[in-house]
C-alpha cells in the first residue's frame, strides 16, 4: 500500500521555488532544521524561538507523519570545501587571485573569509554567484529525484501570472478550467527534463555561438503561495522568505540575507590613511587655532590680500542709474601725482608751456 494515498494527491507536478530551496540548503546547518511537505511542496522551518507549546506540537507532527515531511539535507564542512575549491579552479584565472583563495579554504573560517574576499573583488563576484546557483541547482535536483518527487521549478515556467495562480489553487481537483487542463500538461513534460541526465550534467549547445547582446536584469514576477492543506500545529512555521533572485541567496552560514552580509563587510573595512597626510592636517589644525587666539592688533601687522583696496562708498558718489566705471576706479586706488587735485587746477595751467609756431626763413639756391 502506498502511504501517501492517504493525502490529497496533486494532479500536477508541485511548482516549487528553485531560489527558497537554495536559501533553505545554505542556511540548514545543526542548529536549523528545514522540511519541506512532499504533499503541497511548502517549506518548514523549525524556529527555537516560538513558544515552548507550539514548538511541542509541531514536533509531535513531524513525528507521526514521517512520511510526508522531507528533512532538508544539511552540507557538510567536505562539501563546503568542495564548491569553494571547485570555483578557484574553474573559474579563477588570476594567479595571485588562486592562491589567496587556496589559503583562505585552507584556514578557519573559511566559509566566511572566502566571501568576504570574493564581496571585495567585484570581478570574482558575478562568477561566484552564477557558479553557486549551477552548483546548488544540481545538488537540490540530485536531492529531489532521490526522493522521487514530481516537481517543477516556478522560476523556469513561462505560465502568466493569473493561470499560475488556478494552477495552485486546483492542484487537488480533478475537474478545472481549460486553461489549467492545459497548463498541467505542459507542467508534466518540464517535470520530465528534471530527471533526464542533462539537468544533472547541462552541456553547452553547439553550433554558433549567440550574438552578444546587452543583458537585460528583469526581476522575476513570483506568485501568490497558495496552500490549502497545512495542518495547524505547522502554520506558524512555514518559511516564506521574500527572496527576489538567485544572487540575493548568501552562502553565509551566519547571516540571513545578503544585506546583512554586506552591512557586515562595509563595518569591518578599514581605511587606510597615510601618516603624512594625518601630520599635515594636524599642523593645519594648529595653525588655525594659533590664529585664531592672535589679538586684533597683531593681526593688523600682517597684509589683508582678501580684502579690495577701494575707498569706501561714501567717499565717491555713484549715481543710482549709472555704474561705476573702470578708471574712476583705478584713480581711486592709484597714488595722485602732483597737480592734479582741482585746487591746484589753475596752478597747473600757468605752469603749462605755451607752444608757438616759429617762422623759418626759406632757404634759396644761388645761381649757377
Amino acid at each position: 500500500m502506498n502511504p501517501y494515498m492517504s493525502y490529497p494527491q496533486a494532479q500536477s507536478p508541485l511548482i516549487l521555488s528553485y531560489n527558497r530551496l537554495m536559501d533553505a540548503f545554505a542556511k540548514s546547518d545543526d542548529e536549523r532544521d528545514f522540511y519541506l511537505d512532499r504533499v503541497e511542496g511548502f517549506l518548514v522551518y523549525v524556529d527555537l524561538d516560538k513558544e515552548e507549546g507550539e514548538l511541542q506540537s509541531l514536533f509531535k507532527e513531524l513525528q507521526e507523519h514521517k512520511d510526508r515531511y522531507l528533512l532538508i539535507p544539511k552540507m557538510t564542512f567536505y562539501e563546503v570545501k568542495k564548491i569553494m575549491e571547485g570555483f578557484v579552479n574553474d573559474k579563477v584565472y588570476d594567479i595571485d587571485t588562486k592562491e589567496k583563495l587556496v589559503d583562505i579554504i585552507a584556514g578557519k573560517e573559511a566559509r566566511e573569509n572566502f566571501l568576504e574576499f570574493i564581496y571585495d573583488h567585484l570581478t570574482e563576484l558575478e562568477k561566484w554567484q552564477q557558479f553557486y546557483q549551477e552548483r546548488s541547482r544540481i545538488l537540490i535536483i540530485e536531492w529531489l529525484r532521490s526522493e522521487e518527487v514530481h516537481f517543477v521549478f516556478e522560476e523556469d515556467l513561462d505560465v502568466t501570472k493569473p493561470v499560475m495562480e488556478k494552477l495552485k489553487r486546483y492542484l487537488f481537483e480533478k475537474k478545472a478550467p481549460k486553461e489549467v487542463v492545459n497548463a498541467r500538461t505542459m507542467l508534466g513534460q518540464k517535470a520530465k527534463t528534471y530527471y533526464s541526465n542533462e539537468a544533472l550534467n547541462p552541456r553547452p549547445k553547439r553550433g554558433r555561438p549567440p550574438k552578444q547582446v546587452a543583458k537585460v536584469e528583469i526581476e522575476p514576477q513570483l506568485t501568490v503561495d497558495i496552500y490549502t492543506t497545512v495542518p495547524y500545529p505547522v502554520r506558524h512555521f512555514i518559511y516564506l522568505p521574500d527572496i527576489r533572485g538567485a544572487s540575493s541567496v548568501t552562502f553565509s552560514a551566519k547571516f540571513e540575507t545578503e544585506e546583512q552580509l554586506l552591512a557586515s563587510l562595509r563595518g569591518s573595512e578599514k581605511i587606510k590613511v597615510d601618516e603624512r597626510l594625518e601630520a599635515l592636517s594636524q599642523r593645519l589644525e594648529s595653525l588655525k587655532l594659533l590664529s585664531s587666539k592672535l589679538p586684533m592688533k597683531e593681526k593688523s601687522h600682517f597684509p589683508s590680500f582678501t580684502q579690495p583696496k577701494f575707498k569706501r562708498d561714501s567717499e565717491f558718489s555713484v549715481h543710482a542709474d549709472q555704474e561705476p566705471k573702470l578708471d574712476t576706479a583705478i584713480q581711486e586706488v592709484l597714488p595722485k601725482k602732483k597737480g592734479t587735485s582741482s585746487d591746484d587746477a589753475e596752478y597747473a595751467k600757468k605752469k603749462r608751456k605755451k607752444f608757438s609756431i616759429k617762422k623759418v626763413t626759406q632757404i634759396k639756391k644761388k645761381k649757377s
